[in-house]
């Protein structure tokens, strides 16, 4: 098997949306290890690219550098690509989580046209915006926006939609949690048991990659199932008072 070829600082910058300046930086924190050097230049292999991804998640996860210098510092001196990117896949939220701050003005320049008072408050109490109670809201990308504006029937009051937005919070958390307790107990654990063999690496990161979608098509078909066996219910206790 061919080797992966090495890269420059700039070269690296340009793989991992990372400044030279910045790769520098954390090299000299002891964030990276010390490039292969060819003469006078640094090359950089895989393993540098995948610890700079996992330090940029780290950072968007809200850790200071401090607070990353200490989980790496938890890792094996000899971890891989593949121990790095398993420890990617375990942090990196399944939901993107970025939300712009705007304020009103900048609320409806994102949906495109004038917002009433009402609607406003429908996409707060459904979870499309969050506001800050200071006029200010995070906002997401444009199209998660359109979405919850064309879904949002003006028939239907912010109070349906804050209280539809409990129950939906409420038992997703609950299906979250045990779901990773399942993964924890016949996944993780497994793995750390026998003593993190390198060869179940990769497995295992594509294992939590797999669970993804599976339980989010999981979630919408068993849903959707419970739905319609409350209507047929319903609908059967209707009819037999009916009688």
């Amino acid at each position: 098997m061919a080797e992966p070829a090495l890269l420059t600082v700039d070269q690296l910058a340009e793989r991992t949306r990372t400044s030279v300046r910045t790769i520098r930086y954390y090299a000299g924190r002891g964030l990276l290890p010390p490039p292969t050097l060819r003469g006078r230049t640094g090359l950089y292999g895989s393993d540098h690219v995948a610890r700079l991804m996992l330090v940029a998640e780290l950072t968007d996860l809200g850790f200071t550098l401090a607070a990353i210098e200490r989980y790496l510092e938890r890792l094996p001196s000899s971890a891989g690509p593949e121990e790095l990117a398993l420890q990617l896949a375990l942090l990196t939220p399944w939901a993107p989580e970025q939300f712009d701050d705007v304020d009103r003005a900048g609320l409806e320049d994102r949906a495109g046209r004038t917002l009433d008072d009402d609607t406003v408050e429908r996409l707060a109490a459904s979870g499309v915006v969050e506001s800050s109670g200071d006029g200010r809201f995070r906002v997401p990308g444009p199209i998660a926006l359109a979405a919850g504006l064309d879904s949002l029937d003006p028939e239907l009051s912010a109070d349906f939609w804050r209280r539809s937005r409990e129950i939906i919070d409420r038992h997703t958390a609950a299906l979250a949690d045990e779901l990773m307790s399942v993964f924890q107990e016949e996944v993780l654990q497994p793995y750390r048991d026998a003593g993190r063999p390198a060869e179940q690496r990769a497995r295992l990161a594509s294992a939590l990659a797999r669970l993804k979608p599976v339980t989010v098509q999981g979630v919408v078909t068993a849903f959707g199932r419970s739905v319609n066996r409350n209507i047929r219910a319903r609908a059967e206790a209707t009819r037999a008072a009916a009688r």
